[in-house]
């Protein structure tokens, strides 16, 4: 049967998210409906509801939930009612990368978790007065009281955990954390350098403190965040507001350059500052996403040395494997999550936007 729940509509690109009663489509074979207990709150869920990327509006967003698990579809095997889980994003199962353990590049990665707004039939998950309205946000459209999600959106967890102390592990945590596990791969005594001490960016400092890397420089303009940086495990911290990032690196680094860095800032300034300052065979991960089709201009000598740049999706992570493991450590206090995060009840979604957006909150979590 249909469900009716309170979700966090946008009506339109730069309108506010307003309450309002939608009807949950019942749960096809692979989906399950799930009781949402807390979802985080995440840049992208603004650019999209500011008109950024062409998302249909009036929709339904939100893709860092957890719940409990309430109905599941006929062929659903993986979870089954009263189950705990984390809502990451979607993918076909089915392609090359889904099956070589890459799903966050999905041969149909947009249209599923993006820009699409139905099914991959083309069917509607959520409506609203007998009208169709954008869901299926990253297979979950979480900002809602019940979501419909996809069974590869699905993660279950230990239920001693509580929900929102881990719900941002769904997108901007396992971001950051796969920038410098996956793909970095810190070797000892090696530079990681990260570009913005934002969630994502703080993500990165405490995933490369459990690495060998010795020096872990975080970068930001703001100085408390930089000293929250220093206290999740940055050796070094540069404050752009105060000093030149290209001649503090050189200082840091010995005028060597950086092994690694993690440009999640977005702005390509930036990021042409970080591909300067990387050593011979260093790598840039590009993680921060400007509006579509911005450019950044390199210089091509610069590169022969053997650098590399790298663009990430969601850390490039296998979730029914990585996100059972950040849980882990955060329930070993080895990842400390909770210094990042503010909650909010999910009917001050406004005001989260506002402090989120003004950088008050670094992850703002709803609490339903």
């Amino acid at each position: 049967m249909p469900t009716t729940t309170r979700a966090a509509v946008v009506e339109s690109g730069g309108a506010p998210f307003t309450l309002s009663d939608v009807v949950l489509d019942e749960p096809g074979p692979h989906e399950a409906l799930v009781r949402m207990v807390a979802t985080g709150l995440c840049h992208t869920d603004l650019g999209v509801a500011s008109g950024g990327l062409p998302f249909p509006l009036p929709g339904v967003l939100g893709h860092e939930g957890g719940g409990v698990v309430e109905a599941v579809g006929s062929a659903v095997a993986g979870v089954a009612p009263g189950d705990h889980v984390l809502l990451s994003f979607t993918s076909c199962g089915d392609c090359r990368n889904c099956r070589g353990g890459h799903p966050a590049y999905c041969a149909t990665w947009l249209p599923l978790n993006l820009l699409g707004g139905s099914r991959a039939d083309g069917s509607n998950t959520i409506s609203r007065d007998g009208e169709a309205l954008g869901g299926h946000f990253f297979g979950q459209s979480s900002f809602a009281e019940r979501a419909l999600a996809d069974e590869r959106s699905l993660v279950k967890v230990d239920p001693d955990v509580p929900l929102e102390a881990v719900a941002p592990l769904g997108c901007g945590v396992q971001t950051g954390v796969g920038a410098v596990w996956n793909v970095l791969k810190p070797d000892t005594g090696s530079t990681v350098v990260v570009l913005g001490a934002g969630a994502v960016g703080l993500s990165a400092v405490m995933a490369a403190a459990l690495t060998p890397a010795t020096r872990i420089v975080a970068v930001d303009r703001v100085a408390e965040r930089l000293d929250l940086a220093a206290e999740l495990g940055a050796t070094h911290t540069v404050d752009t507001s105060r000093a030149d990032l290209a001649e503090a690196l050189t200082g840091i680094t010995g005028g060597r350059g950086a092994d690694g860095v993690v440009e999640s800032t977005g702005n390509v300034g930036v990021l042409r500052q970080g591909v300067d300052a990387l050593a011979a065979r260093g790598t840039l991960v590009v993680v921060g996403a400007p509006p579509f089709g911005t450019e950044v201009a390199l210089d091509v000598n610069g590169l022969l040395g053997g650098k590399r740049i790298v663009g990430l999706t969601l850390g490039d992570s296998e979730t029914q494997t990585m996100i059972p493991a950040l849980v882990r450590l955060v329930q070993e206090g080895r990842l400390p999550l909770h210094r990042l995060i503010s909650t909010y009840p999910f009917g001050d979604i406004d005001r989260a936007v506002q402090d989120m957006r003004s950088g008050k909150a670094i992850k703002p979590v709803l609490t339903f």
